[in-house]
């Protein structure tokens, strides 16, 4: 008996216990939604003579409620099984333990699955113990942690499958971790709409990652393609499935860079058998933190694109510096002497009660030294009105509480942020920004967290206890200053991502030399030097313009990169178009273009050069979609947008065209676009007048 019959008889009674147990749900899902609407009819109908003291209502409820979670927790299960049935399982090992004359057979899919309660498990969920065996063992002496303790034996052999639409595709014996030639396949094939999961292809190296609960804190430095974002959402999914009490899909944030890229990996989750989780970019974030300080903010697309267009040094100097770490001690400098300025201390009377002037300043520098200076009046307002309270035995009214109140209140100089903020850009030696009312006030992006950190410091913060696990992508993004604010407003578990070589910048930034500084030493760096993502030709293209010789290739080869100048941006534009190959997309095993491409992008640098693309691409009346920082969703077909928003993103045809310039932008443009192609990739350039 071959493997693939033996894996097909194995699928096809494995689909039957699916089918059976879906089945099984369904009728008491059709029970649970009848005595549900049973419940309610009894409710209306007695309502009115149910007890005086609603014991009998609220018994009603109850159970009204308990059936309602019920019905939800057989629809999540039933909607598991249904994504299961497409593709059950994917690997198989047979394992033969120490001590014993048979071996057992574990099928590894993404979900457990056993035909009742109890039995044993007819597929092991891919984050199982067990099926660690599957990702970091050849054929041969193994083990793996199991609850009661490391379990020994011998894998006797291994199965890799390929399972689509209950069918299976393929199947054989593999004596290596994960077959290359399995690899391949995955890689070669087109690229979709959507950042797809890793299950299948997991290697050592990233199991080791995905698998690691002992680090608070981990960061994943990784080359372009190295999968960093799919170890980070696999982790998510492997620690949500190891510790279900303490942590769930809720109390996990991603920092994402735009809107488009979250919707780009926002399936992975679900696929693995879990709920999404809240993602959200740290500048939209801040812009929520500064309502009501300021009625608009720039974010990090407004500033590349002005330093993109005119390059002011001056302005890159005082960016710099208010995102460094010379900034934020310049701060708690400011802060330090802010008490004499912020405050014009005066007694405060209140019907027979005095506190004066000195017992103010013993309360304000030292009783609640430690407050945020802006909410420090309120505290001593709390300990006035306590000691009136207890003192007349009765409480404040409203009314009285907010003449007290603005007693205290008046004692600031000002409690506008924004006015404060101007008095540290004096200290520092920089320009003033525009005193107008708040409804004017439009905040420049190099102003947007120096401000919110002042905020922080002199209000407080609230920490955002809810969240157990943050994770930040494309961490070479966030400055000094970021990583100070997220450290004040998270002290949880973090997975921390990205690639040095890709700093949206002028030149790399390899957050490494300071995080330690910040979130601790015991943070743990792991450095991803292999690509999966490209060609070798195309990886290795993308090297020279980095600079990059530490890399590691997967080898998969394709077409030679197409390097060329035009005499203007249309003429770059046209041959492009004409090079486009997007179909249907490709067949199961194909890796070359000729049924077509799935995905392709025309990429540069500025919105202004994406919008001129995208409009001659409309007067020749050739589909396509405009990506900008306002669209949410990525597409098929082909998308034109800048070098900056489809970081993250790939696609199976690129066509980068930028200015025939040489500049430090245009350099990390260029790398930036060569690694978001899986398959070709076309570089071209424009004369401009």
């Amino acid at each position: 008996m071959t493997a693939k019959i033996d894996g097909t008889k194995y699928l096809e009674q494995v689909k039957e216990k699916l089918k059976n147990r879906m089945d099984e749900l369904n009728r008491q899902i059709a029970e649970g939604q009848k005595d549900i609407e049973s419940m309610h009819e009894y409710y209306w109908e007695n309502y009115t003579e149910m007890d005086q003291y609603g014991y009998e209502d609220f018994d009603n409820q109850q159970a009204l409620l308990h059936q309602v979670n019920a019905n939800q927790e057989n629809l999540r299960t039933k909607h598991r099984l249904e994504r299961m049935l497409d593709a059950p399982f994917f690997g198989r090992v047979d394992f033969l333990y120490d001590g014993e004359e048979d071996a057992e057979t574990f099928y590894i899919g993404i979900g457990n699955f056993a035909e009742k309660a109890g039995m044993v498990p007819m597929i092991y969920d891919w984050r199982a113990p067990v099926s660690g065996l599957f990702y970091d063992y050849d054929k041969g002496p193994a083990s793996y942690q199991a609850p009661a303790g490391q379990m020994d034996g011998e894998i006797l052999s291994k199965w890799q499958y390929k399972i689509r639409g209950g069918k299976m595709i393929y199947g054989f014996e593999s004596d290596v971790k994960i077959d290359d030639e399995i690899l391949k396949r995955e890689l070669g094939s087109n690229g979709d709409v959507r950042l797809k999961n890793i299950v299948r292809t997991i290697q050592k190296e990233q199991n080791a990652i995905i698998r690691n609960t002992q680090d608070r804190i981990l960061v994943i430095q990784g080359a372009a393609g190295s999968g960093k974002t799919s170890i980070a959402l696999h982790r998510i999914a492997y620690l949500l499935y190891h510790d279900r009490e303490h942590l769930k899909s809720s109390n996990v944030l991603i920092l994402s860079p735009n809107s488009v890229f979250s919707d780009y990996i926002s399936h992975i989750l679900p696929e693995l058998g879990e709920e999404n989780i809240q993602e959200m970019s740290f500048d939209l974030f801040a812009y929520r933190e500064l309502r009501g300080i300021v009625s608009d903010c720039e974010d990090r697309c407004d500033w590349l694109e002005k330093q993109m267009a005119s390059g002011d040094p001056q302005a890159r100097e005082r960016y710099q510096w208010k995102q460094s770490a010379g900034f934020v001690g310049q701060t708690e400098g400011f802060l330090a002497q802010l008490e004499d300025r912020l405050v014009d201390f005066r007694p405060v009377k209140f019907r027979g009660m005095e506190m004066s002037e000195q017992e103010l300043i013993q309360m304000f520098y030292f009783k609640f030294q430690e407050t945020p200076l802006l909410a420090r009046m309120e505290m001593i307002m709390e300990y006035f009105v306590d000691a009136w309270e207890t003192l007349h035995d009765r409480n404040l009214s409203d009314e009285d509480r907010e003449a007290v109140q603005a007693q205290f209140e008046k004692m600031y100089v000002t409690r506008d942020i924004y006015e404060i903020y101007q008095w540290l850009m004096e200290e520092c030696g920089y320009p003033q920004l525009p005193a107008v009312p708040l409804e004017k006030r439009v905040l420049a992006y190099e102003d947007v967290f120096p401000m919110l950190y002042l905020k922080y410091r002199l209000l407080g913060k609230t920490n955002h206890k809810n969240i157990k696990h943050l994770v930040i992508d494309e961490m070479q993004d966030y400055s000094y200053l970021q990583y100070e604010i997220l450290k004040t407003l998270f002290s949880c578990r973090m997975t921390i991502l990205g690639d040095r070589a890709q700093t949206l910048d002028e030149e790399a930034q390899d957050v490494l030399t300071f995080l330690p500084k910040i979130l601790g030493k015991d943070l743990r760096k792991i450095i991803l030097k292999k690509s999966y993502r490209n060609t070798v030709e195309i990886a290795e293209y993308a090297q020279k313009l980095a600079g990059i010789q530490d890399l590691e290739l997967f080898e998969r080869h394709g077409k030679e990169v197409e390097e060329e100048i035009f005499p203007s941006l249309k003429a770059a534009v046209e041959k492009a178009a004409g090079l486009l190959n997007l179909g249907e997309g490709a067949g199961e095993h194909e890796t070359d273009a000729e049924s077509g491409y799935e995905t392709a992008a025309i990429l540069t640098q500025t919105e202004q050069e994406a919008e001129q693309v995208f409009r001659l691409l409309q007067e020749r009346q050739i589909p396509a979609v405009l990506i900008d920082r306002n669209s949410s969703s990525f597409p098929r077909g082909l998308a034109v947008t800048t070098y900056y928003l489809a970081k993250g993103l790939e696609f199976d045809q690129v066509f980068a065209i930028t200015k025939n310039e040489d500049s430090a932008f245009l350099r990390q443009t260029r790398y930036i676009c060569a690694t978001r192609a899986l398959h070709e990739l076309y570089m071209y350039q424009y004369v401009t007048i």
